[in-house]
């Protein structure tokens, strides 16, 4: 281990250090920073742990105490130094300079937490953690990275294939140019997915058409394309004049949808462009069924996800009568939920089927209307505590109150308005429960309140 004296505040630094692991033997702690791994510059994650995969590696590192010591290190392929860093991408997070027609950050209103308003724009985040990128924020060394550590899928906000529309809804005058990147990534076989959020007027109709059949060239390595409606808020006053879809329009964009769907299935075997749960439910239209979604590659968009949590509640109900695993008493009481007006009619359904296959149990569904944003705001993750405070006040609740997961800010007992659960409990002199997302965890969260209450 060679030393040397005066590094500089660079580098990356270190949270915490594992047990047992190869940098508690090699002396590494809380503070210090990594500042190379085999003399390159760590730019960020992928590029530590790309350098990191090696069976020797060199380290340099900057001590808390201010010397640089170099590290030779001998491991098995792919293992883990065993630290974490203070910021888990290694550098900043990247801000979107776009100013999106249909932005849904600007629909908020003022005096939420901070972190709420950020916009995001980094491909290294889309293929982390899925979220969409415009590509505007991208730059050829970008697209290089990508391809070198052959990262993907990568998930792409489209909106348009016409390049000069695109400038428009995203009110960027690069936006149109940026496309041709999706170009270098399909010639170099890096996986993607794609979104078109729908404004009615501007990307729907003619246009719709024109970007499913350029987004087509794509296939098989653009593995599907999602269609969602804009969402609108209350709080639009000075934005961009959009209107609101309605059942007329969602009936055309589903037609649409699912006139290129029997083609591509028939051509490709698979259905490639999808329309999100709302369209169906806007259109007053049955789900497709669960052979349509080729694998719920877009659940994350809302496209699938009723038809899933049905299929998943109806295969746990039927999975309990074929064991006839019912409990020997019966279960018996009252037990409330509370969800959004999207998942409202399916989610009495299932309600309405559990009441049937244990007569002793009632289920209290409430549908809560969000206020906070707007009532056209219909899904449950954009719930408040506040909406769900004051519209469950003095309703009978039972033993328990059921919410969904989505409500709550990930992995924290957080709304989005910042209040806490525990404080809706207060509120509403009520136990809650948080059920997760999917159809067996219905069943298995209202039967669990009855076996703990007994």
């Amino acid at each position: 281990m060679e030393k040397k004296q005066g590094h500089t505040e660079q580098g990356h630094a270190i949270k915490s250090v594992e047990k047992g692991s190869i940098a508690e033997e090699m002396g590494l702690e809380p503070g210090d920073r990594i500042l190379a791994v085999c003399g390159t510059k760590i730019e960020d994650v992928f590029d530590y742990q790309f350098l990191m995969q090696d069976t020797y590696v060199e380290v340099l590192v900057g001590t808390k105490d201010g010397e640089e010591c170099l590290l030779e290190i001998e491991k098995e392929w792919d293992e883990d130094l065993g630290i974490t860093f203070e910021n888990g991408l290694m550098d900043e997070y990247r801000h979107c300079h776009n100013q999106c027609i249909f932005c849904f950050i600007d629909q908020m209103p003022k005096g939420m937490r901070e972190t709420l308003y950020f916009k995001d724009d980094d491909s290294r985040l889309s293929f982390l953690q899925g979220n969409y990128v415009t590509l505007t924020n991208m730059s050829d060394h970008d697209i290089d990275r990508i391809i070198k550590y052959r990262l993907s899928p990568i998930n792409i906000s489209f909106q348009t294939m016409n390049p000069e529309l695109r400038c428009k809804m995203l009110h960027n005058r690069f936006a149109g140019e940026a496309l041709k990147k999706v170009d270098r990534l399909y010639e170099a076989g890096i996986s993607m997915n794609g979104q078109i959020v729908l404004c009615r007027g501007i990307n729907d109709g003619a246009e719709l058409a024109y970007s499913i059949e350029k987004l087509v060239s794509y296939l098989p390595v653009l593995e599907s394309v999602s269609v969602v409606p804009v969402g609108l808020s209350k709080y639009r006053d000075g934005l961009f004049p959009l209107v609101p879809f309605e059942k007329e329009d969602a009936e055309a964009v589903i037609d649409l949808i699912e006139d290129w769907q029997k083609k591509l299935y028939e051509k490709h075997g698979t259905h490639f462009i999808h329309a999100s749960d709302e369209w169906y439910i806007l259109a007053e239209r049955e789900l497709p069924e669960e052979e349509r979604y080729d694998g719920y590659l877009q659940l994350e968009n809302g496209v699938g996800m009723l038809r899933l949590l049905c299929s998943e509640f109806e295969a746990r109900m039927q999975e309990l009568s074929a064991k006839r695993s019912l409990p020997d008493e019966k279960p018996q009481g009252t037990v409330s939920m509370a969800t959004g007006k999207l998942a409202y009619p399916y989610i009495r359904r299932m309600a309405d089927k559990m009441e049937e296959a244990f007569p002793n149990i009632r289920i209290l569904l409430y549908e809560i209307r969000n206020d906070f944003f707007g009532e056209r705001i219909t899904v449950s993750g954009l719930l408040t505590g506040q909406d769900i405070a004051a519209q469950l006040a003095g309703r009978e609740l039972g033993e328990r109150l059921l919410l969904p997961q989505n409500v709550l800010r990930s992995g924290e007992d957080v709304f989005l308005d910042d209040m806490h659960l525990s404080e809706l409990e207060r509120t509403l002199q009520v136990k809650a429960d948080i059920v997760k997302s999917r159809g067996c965890d219905f069943v298995d969260s209202i039967l669990g309140v009855f076996e703990e209450v007994r």
